[in-house]
């Protein structure tokens, strides 16, 4: 199967942004927050309703390029619903059990003065007012729609469809990406990325459909940035 000359144009500049150019902008954008959130109080505001329309943009295009491909359906891109009620609840509930202990253990950790595990690769991202913890939820349930679609979705379904590859490497090329666009987080936190998104990899190849991995991308996000234990932030002006 191959792609028509539009879609293999598209698609191709889809991933040379999401492999190169959205992390460049990224880590930009990351720096300039931990720069200037101190002193400028719409910073945190204004990054993040630019990282969400830059999400949707992304998953129009994505959205595009099937409508286009006369080889691409919503199936072949996971936009389906196989799972039966009884299982999509189990899993949610499943996994708010876990994220539940996870940060009771997290909170004991930060009680004693520890640092929260990976916490730091993305510290700046975690909202300190009410206001912020709003935009906080958006982009996470954002993040867990579009870059199911993008990422998940198209990417596998382009690297079967247009490059022959089979499913499990068009995969790991899809993470591989995906991997890349948290390059704002550092090593350590394209680790913990790279395990997230693995299991959200595995989980999409073995339902063929993305409704699980965006509920629980989604989840995880807010987990994240709305319920673990924030650093504690020395005044300012005390400093030694």
């Amino acid at each position: 199967m191959s792609f028509t000359p539009l879609t293999l144009v598209l698609s191709g500049a889809l991933v040379v942004y999401l492999a190169v150019v959205s992390p460049l902008l990224g880590r930009r954008a990351y720096d300039r927050l931990a720069r200037t959130r101190d002193r400028d109080p719409t910073a945190y505001r204004r990054m993040f309703t630019l990282w969400s329309a830059e999400l949707w943009a992304l998953a129009a295009v994505a959205l595009l390029i099937v409508a286009v491909e006369p080889r691409l359906d919503a199936a072949a891109v996971g936009l389906v619903i196989n799972e039966s009620p009884d299982t999509v609840l189990g899993m949610i509930v499943g996994f708010l059990v876990a994220a539940a202990a996870g940060v009771l253990v997290l909170r004991r950790l930060a009680a004693k003065g520890r640092a929260v595990p990976g916490q730091e690769a993305y510290s700046h991202l975690l909202p300190r007012t009410a206001a912020e913890r709003w935009y906080a939820a958006g982009l996470s349930v954002t993040a867990g729609v579009t870059e199911e679609i993008v990422y998940r979705g198209l990417l596998i379904a382009a690297g079967t469809g247009a490059l022959g590859l089979s499913k499990e490497v068009a995969a790991l090329g899809a993470l591989a990406v995906f991997v890349a666009g948290h390059l704002y987080q550092g090593g350590r936190g394209m680790l913990m990325v790279t395990l997230a998104g693995l299991g959200l990899t595995v989980l999409y190849l073995r339902t063929g459909s993305l409704l699980l991995p965006i509920l629980l991308h989604a989840l995880i996000d807010l987990r994240g940035l709305l319920l673990s234990p924030q650093p504690r932030r020395e005044p300012v002006g005390n400093a030694a």
